[in-house]
């Protein structure tokens, strides 16, 4: 057994004294098993006041038309096409957190795959929601897919991006959804196992009859690996084609072939912050201290930080080949970018992209919890505002001076965007109601090797160094989990 045993020289994956299986299951199952508390309540009823908002806006522009929103003849695109590609990329991180991550047999997403999964279909819904939104006639939204023409629609122009968009969204969606589906089956049949009557039928209809069979576990990692290889091109091919919308057009500011790279980084830079936000307030409200250990917020900030300096080295690459171009529209596109009438966007673009993500080179501030959920919000934030500067900047001076226009939203526009942030956080506390949070299964193949416990046993059997060992009990001082008696067992 010792063999299969983590370095003592790396910090667990799960903390806590006397962790059992059954403490595991009991543990994760309890938000599920028992009425919500008073902090979920808060949330919900916040959330759902958000999504009352969305169903009146949107009710509102479907009623009246997209008139409603402050679009004009020159920024056709503006608040709208920001926030759907705002919500696909926060949907990025779930199927590199499943996926990727899986392949790569990296062990601390166990505790983390669960929600961001649940995060990537629900921010993918809140993204759909605009796109027929802005269709105008959303009762002709089958018209995006290929239908023969008695259906009393033509055949899509399959050379424009954003058919091609239809079809990568789609895709990444269903495959998504598999995913985080297939995952829950072992879970849902210990919720149906515990549960009993109208509750435990309904848990028995959703595990899909999962016995728990050595023949069934294989058939589930096989699949899961089968999944996540299907799922890794997603991740870049999802976002290249949302890139591509723009990227071949002639707007100035949009033609330029950094966008693929550069978007599918900005989408895992906005998708990791948003979990790292939800996974934070999961922790403390749920008590999942034990599960989601200081390691996992650590790791958290280091991708944030490179993917955050990947898309800081694309906005200066930008703006040096609008320079050596030496096209003078794309140069000026820059420059109005930076110090034009939106240029308060760019700079708050600038400061929360590129400047705030390098604090976590400071390991103090990288292992600071309340420094990094803030931070994240911040990121996103950020986000909001790259793509808020690339669509309006990009398109409200492009060729002609006399079509010059500003763009100005309207109350329907916010309410739109308020209310979709209302949607996502509805649909994830109703995740956590009645899912559960945590991988159940995955978690407790860590129990018998990156846990706190068993790195205790193996010191308490004088099986490791003193020199590792004292190195092992000063690095537990960082956990916010860990108390200065558990630290002094370890001897």
């Amino acid at each position: 057994m010792s063999s299969h045993n983590e370095s003592i020289l790396r910090e667990p994956l799960i903390t806590g004294k006397d962790i059992t299986y059954a403490q595991v299951t009991n543990d994760i199952l309890l938000p599920v098993e028992n009425k919500p508390n008073k902090a979920w309540w808060i949330g919900f009823t916040l959330a759902s006041l958000g999504a009352l908002l969305w169903v009146f806006c949107v009710s509102y522009t479907f009623w009246v038309g997209i008139g409603a929103w402050g679009l004009n003849k020159t920024v056709g695109w503006a608040w709208d096409i920001t926030d759907f590609v705002w919500w696909v990329g926060i949907g990025h991180a779930g199927t590199l957190i499943s996926a990727v991550l899986l392949l790569f047999r990296q062990n601390w997403r166990n505790s983390i795959n669960r929600s961001a999964e649940a995060m990537t279909i629900f921010a993918v819904i809140c993204a759909a929601t605009y796109v027929v939104s802005h269709m105008g006639r959303p009762w002709l939204a089958y018209w995006i897919f290929p239908l023969p023409n008695q259906f009393g629609s033509l055949w899509v122009n399959f050379n424009s991006p954003l058919v091609w968009d239809a079809f990568a969204i789609s895709t990444y969606f269903t495959v998504s959804l598999v995913f985080w589906y297939t995952g829950l089956l072992p879970d849902i049949s210990s919720v149906r196992d515990r549960a009993i009557g109208l509750k435990r039928r309904i848990y028995s209809i959703l595990s899909f009859g999962w016995n728990g069979s050595v023949k069934t576990w294989q058939r589930f990692e096989i699949v899961s690996l089968v999944l996540a290889g299907i799922s890794t091109p997603l991740v870049l091919s999802v976002h290249t084609i949302v890139s591509m919308d723009f990227a071949t057009s002639v707007i100035p500011g949009w033609h330029t072939t950094i966008f693929p790279p550069y978007f599918v980084a900005g989408a895992i830079f906005s998708g990791f912050a948003m979990v790292q936000t939800l996974l934070l307030v999961m922790r403390k409200v749920m008590n999942f201290e034990n599960y989601i250990t200081m390691f996992h917020i650590e790791s958290m900030n280091k991708i944030i930080m490179t993917t955050g300096s990947i898309v800081g080295i694309a906005y200066l690459t930008e703006f040096f080949i609008a320079w050596y171009s030496g096209s003078e529209y794309e140069l000026y596109a820059f420059q109005n970018r930076a110090a034009g009438p939106y240029w308060w966007a760019y700079w708050t673009m600038m400061t929360c992209n590129v400047i705030s993500p390098q604090l976590f080179w400071f390991k103090k501030i990288r292992r600071s919890i309340p420094i990094s959920w803030v931070l994240s919000i911040v990121v996103n934030i950020g986000m909001w505002f790259e793509r808020f500067v690339i669509i309006v900047t990009s398109l409200h001076r492009d060729y002609l001076p006399s079509s010059w226009a500003m763009f100005y939203p309207t109350w329907t526009d916010v309410g739109i965007f308020v209310g979709s942030i209302g949607v996502f956080f509805t649909l994830f506390l109703l995740f956590l109601r009645f899912l559960p949070g945590i991988a159940i299964a995955e978690v407790k193949l860590l129990l018998k090797s990156a846990s706190l416990q068993q790195k205790a046993k193996l010191i308490a059997e004088g099986h490791q160094a003193p020199e590792q060992v004292e190195f092992f009990k000063d690095s537990l001082v960082k956990f916010d989990s860990i108390t200065q008696e558990e630290i002094n067992e370890l001897k």
